[in-house]
């Protein structure tokens, strides 16, 4: 147990932070996703009404709430796209009073329903209208049937517009009971708003990749639900990959039948691949449907066949603990490797470039690497530094959470790690090899130490293999009795456990905070040192033992973790819930989340907003293609790298294509990430769709990401934000995707929807 004095010293750092307002975040739901390809649709701009500032919210359950003539006048304030329900097992209720026009019929061509787009409730909820049950999803714990979660679901409600629930030009009152089973709860997604669909709402537009007979093809689907047929013209453009310049454009008449689908599939070019913008026009409103089809481009060069050493210039040790360093070199092997001034107690493999041994003095240590090959040489210095900081740079590796799921094996460990070995990623710092939850055995030994199940027959072995390898061995467990997962966790174990991952040769730890939910909640204390206690009781027995093991926290940035995750000795803390594969959740997650968190991530401690979803992810045995599109995706990796954080695979490396591969190994993207002055980017440009990020960098040049976070693609002047940037003039500018100079007059890019222009600037 952590003493008295310990914990007081924890809160004693909390009462030297200044005020702040909490801002608790969604709790982990692992959970599976559909395997469709969605490549991207939008609406045009209709009337509606936003009711989602109005609401209320009062903690408890009663069904009395439901009632339009309560008095709520007293009820709080919710915190919209925010957490409000923090314990388990809990309800609450939201009402929301608003008028509603009228007017708004006028909107529709068919005047059928008006439509409640409530955002997300978790976990369960039951929704009245003016004391009436309009929708419910999922179910209560006292339902017959048991409960079940609708945590992840847009909750969409239609009321017929003859309903005498409505009243038209007066107030209506929405009241939401909402059940929170366990972590977190409460309302996310979109603000709740009100619209009268029309046809064109009863027609869905999705945009995918597929190959027929073959041949790469853009296959368009216009889905109808509505009965009556959809009449309209569709528009199809393409546009050069680059510039966004339209290469063609044609025009046809498109009839959808009541409830039926109509298919059309346009060829695509591999060789000179374009961008496709699909727009159908309704022929009664002139009310549009839009969808956008990139197909896979690379803008990562070829890598060098020469060698090309991709380390960064930093790397952490403390005094004892075992030095373990493949050296990211890119190029054609066999490579011969040299380093020069190599500390005592280390020692070089010099046929792969692997470094072991430990340091016993405290010290910065300045070598040089050399690596050689048959078609040339690199040389790079680089510093081992001997001290109390591991995790100078943010790790990079992979997790196997995102591609296995519970159904994670040794063998399925060995074989991702082996592909990263040989597909090249280790070569640009690909190093964490971290097993996910599911390697637990059922039940403790009987003097209490934690085993291993069938799936995973020997992790000693699996991580000297791994340490042979120059890879690191990543564990996962949590401060609970029970993981996420329902695997036994390390709670009045943590001594043993953190014992037992030395002598395996743990390298990091995952620290899921999602077993002691329960716990938490039984306790009733809902302070902040209530969330630092099982952290702090975990980092005491791993620092006492004689190796370094990366301490990550999972706890989904409740009590703003960031701003005490560096006094518990944590060297990354998730600052979110889980990310999933589509832009509503990378953009909340990456954008919204992360935009005030730069002072709190440095050298040794980082802000994580979760692990990478691109290539192919599925979160078990089914596994499909990211539902990013290629655009997202070099957004995604863009301001992961600007943002300092964990890079963590979460795709299945072996069947991972050319596209995924140079996506996360360009060395000059990897490098601002890696850079050892560990600034975050914040946005200094937020205009509209468009947001700037900058990053300022070691050597003293910034990198920028300019990043269009709109339906439509969008030209952007740089020039334009200068004074917001604190740029006088341009000296130079790099394009860090492509990796060529540009000029630093012409600074007006093309920027397609939910893409970016990533370079580095110096001024």
């Amino acid at each position: 147990m952590i003493s008295y004095s310990e914990l007081k010293l924890v809160s004693k750092y909390f009462l030297l932070l200044h005020t702040y307002n909490s801002l608790n975040y969604n709790s982990m739901k692992k959970c599976l996703f559909v395997a469709s390809i969605l490549i991207g649709f939008a609406v045009c701009a209709k009337a509606q009404i936003n009711i989602g500032d109005k609401a209320k919210i009062k903690h408890g359950d009663n069904m009395e709430w439901k009632s339009p003539a309560l008095d709520d006048k007293d009820w709080e304030t919710p915190k919209f796209n925010r957490i409000d329900l923090t314990k388990d097992s809990t309800y609450a209720w939201y009402r929301i009073r608003f008028t509603l026009p009228k007017s708004l019929l006028s909107s529709s061509d068919i005047k059928e329903v008006v439509r409640f787009k409530l955002g997300k409730f978790d976990d369960v909820d039951e929704t009245y209208l003016n004391g009436v049950l309009i929708g419910k999803s999922g179910r209560m714990e006292n339902d017959p049937k048991g409960y079940e979660t609708a945590w992840d679901k847009e909750r969409i409600y239609d009321v017929p517009v003859s309903s005498k629930i409505l009243k038209w030009d007066a107030e209506n009152v929405i009241a939401v009971r909402v059940y929170n089973k366990s972590g977190d709860g409460g309302i996310s997604g979109n603000p709740a708003t009100v619209v009268v669909p029309g046809l064109i709402d009863n027609l869905t537009l999705t945009v995918e990749h597929n190959k027929l007979k073959g041949k790469e093809c853009c296959v368009i689907n216009f889905t109808n639900s509505a009965k009556s047929t959809q009449k309209g013209t569709l528009t199809i453009e393409r546009k050069d990959i680059e510039t966004g310049k339209a290469v063609s454009i044609s025009e046809q008449k498109t009839n959808v039948k009541g409830g039926a689908t109509r298919t059309i599939t346009l060829p695509v070019s591999e060789k000179n691949p374009t961008r496709f913008s699909i727009t159908y026009k309704d022929a009664s409103t002139g009310r549009t449907l839009k969808g956008h089809y990139v197909p896979k481009y690379i803008l990562t060069p070829t890598a060098s066949e020469k060698p090309v050493i991709n380390c960064a210039l930093r790397y952490g040790v403390r005094p004892g603990s075992p030095v373990i360093y493949r050296i990211p070199v890119s190029g054609v092997r066999p490579m011969k490797f040299t380093v020069e001034n190599l500390p005592a107690g280390v020692k070089l493999d010099a046929e792969n470039g692997i470094l072991s041994g430990s340091i016993k003095n405290r010290g910065e240590y300045n070598i040089t690497i050399k690596a050689q090959n048959a078609k040339g040489s690199d040389e790079k210095k680089m510093a081992i530094v001997v001290g109390d900081k591991i995790a100078l740079t943010p790790p990079m590796g992979w997790n196997s959470w995102n591609c296995w799921g519970l159904s994670v094996s040794q063998e399925k460990v060995i074989s991702s790690a082996q592909a990263i070995l040989d597909k090249g990623l280790a070569d640009y710092g690909y190093a964490y090899i971290n097993v996910d939850d599911a390697w637990e055995a059922a039940k403790r030994n009987a003097d209490g130490t934690i085993g291993t199940n069938d799936k995973f027959p020997d992790m000693k072995a699996l991580g000297d293999w791994l340490h042979s390898q120059g890879l690191k061995f990543g564990i996962y467990s949590s401060p609970g009795d029970k993981t996420c997962g329902g695997y036994l966790g390390s709670i009045d174990h943590e001594k043993q456990d953190a014992e037992t991952y030395n002598s395996w040769g743990v390298d990091y730890l995952k620290y899921d905070w999602c077993g002691y939910s329960k716990r938490h909640s039984e306790n009733g204390d809902y302070t902040t040192p209530s969330y630092i206690r099982p952290y702090m009781k975990m980092q005491l027995f791993l620092r006492q033992q004689p190796r370094d093991i990366f301490y990550s926290l999972c706890q989904y940035g409740m009590a703003d973790v960031w701003r005490w995750g560096e006094f518990v000795d944590a060297n990354s803390w998730r600052t979110t819930g889980d990310i999933t594969d589509t832009w509503e959740s990378f953009h909340e997650i990456g954008f919204v989340r992360q935009k005030d968190l730069y002072p709190y991530s440095q050298p040794g401690h980082w802000n994580d907003p979760d692990m990478l979803v691109v290539g192919k992810v599925g979160w078990g045995e089914n596994l499909r293609d990211s539902r990013l599109t290629v655009d997202e995706q070099y957004t995604h990796i863009t301001l992961w790298s600007l943002l300092a954080s964990n890079l963590l695979i979460g795709c299945d490396v072996a069947q991972m294509d050319e596209f995924t591969k140079r996506l996360l190994c360009n060395n000059e993207v990897i490098a601002v990430n890696q850079d050892i002055l560990g600034k975050q980017a914040k946005p200094e440009v937020v205009d509209g769709d468009i947001q700037i990020w900058k990053r300022k960098l070691y050597d003293g040049s910034y990198a920028v990401g300019i990043f269009n976070l709109g339906k439509e693609d969008a030209n952007v002047d740089l020039a334009k934000y200068f004074g917001k940037l604190g740029i006088s003039s341009l000296k130079s500018v790099r394009d860090l995707w492509r990796q060529k100079d540009i000029s630093t007059s012409d600074l007006n890019y093309y920027l397609p929807t939910h893409g970016v222009r990533y370079i580095k600037i110096t001024y």
